[in-house]
């Protein structure tokens, strides 16, 4: 798809209407949904000095909120997302990010343009994995950074051949995704993954055995949730996360670093 610029909306962000929580990403601000957003929000956290005076483009940019946080210290910063409401939500929410529509199957930028290429839970959506990687092989400058998280196959739809997200077409594992990366032409310099940290893990020992499960149990029930895991599900921050390539096959999410030779 060839580049499409979405209009200015009127600059009034405390007025916004949020996202609808579709299960097709996470947004801020939901006390339901705050584990997922904040694990989200982890791999930003750690990885954001790697964008520090970059020209960077976020291929997915969902909600924003990633994009915004890169612009605390990138040079600029590229959004681009294929749902038309996620990217005039950015544009009105998150002026610092210039924000685009297109398909992510065809990058609608020229060759070595930008300096970083941020993908953070997106890969496991796309129909053509290895086609968007050379979409970003090619608009990155030679030595430009791939920056990629995606939920880890074994620990998020385990036994399963299919993904348990519907809107999920194919998960990895870090051996998968490195011979993606690799096909795709980069150089993989880091895998490593996101592990509940000690305050989670109590959780999970509070909650049955899995925090997790616990908080699909109760949105599947589509009942109001009981106050005690709403209060633990509100209460977790990004400090509640490791990012560690100790044990690889075990993590919650991979996260790669990737360079373009």
């Amino acid at each position: 798809m060839s580049e499409a610029v979405i209009p200015a909306a009127p600059a009034t962000p405390d007025v916004l209407e949020p996202l609808p929580l579709t299960g097709e990403r996470t947004v801020p601000g939901i006390a339901e949904e705050n584990y997922w957003f904040r694990r989200h929000e982890i791999v930003y956290a750690r990885l954001l000095s790697r964008c520090a005076d970059k020209v960077v483009l976020e291929a997915g940019s969902g909600e924003g909120y990633g994009a915004n946080m890169i612009a605390e210290i990138a040079a600029a910063v590229i959004g681009l997302d294929y749902d038309r409401g996620a990217a005039a939500h950015v544009r009105a929410r998150y002026p610092r990010v210039r924000m685009i529509r297109g398909n992510l199957a065809a990058l609608p930028l020229p060759d070595n343009t930008v300096d970083t290429v941020v993908n953070f839970q997106v890969i496991e959506h796309l129909w053509d994995q290895v086609q968007f990687l050379r979409e970003c092989l090619r608009v990155l400058r030679p030595g430009g950074e791939l920056l990629i998280s995606t939920p880890n196959r074994i620990t998020f739809s385990p036994g399963r051949d299919t993904p348990l997200n519907p809107f999920h077409t194919r998960e990895l594992n870090a051996a998968e995704l490195t011979e993606l990366l690799e096909e795709a032409g980069f150089r993989v310099e880091l895998m490593t993954g996101v592990h509940h940290g000690p305050s989670l893990r109590a959780l999970d020992e509070k909650h049955g055995g899995s925090f997790i499960d616990a908080q699909i149990e109760r949105a599947l029930a589509g009942e109001p949730w009981p106050a005690e895991l709403t209060a633990d599900v509100a209460g977790i921050t990004v400090d509640d996360f490791a990012l560690t390539p100790a044990d690889i096959d075990a993590s919650l999410d991979l996260v790669a670093r990737a360079v373009k030779p």
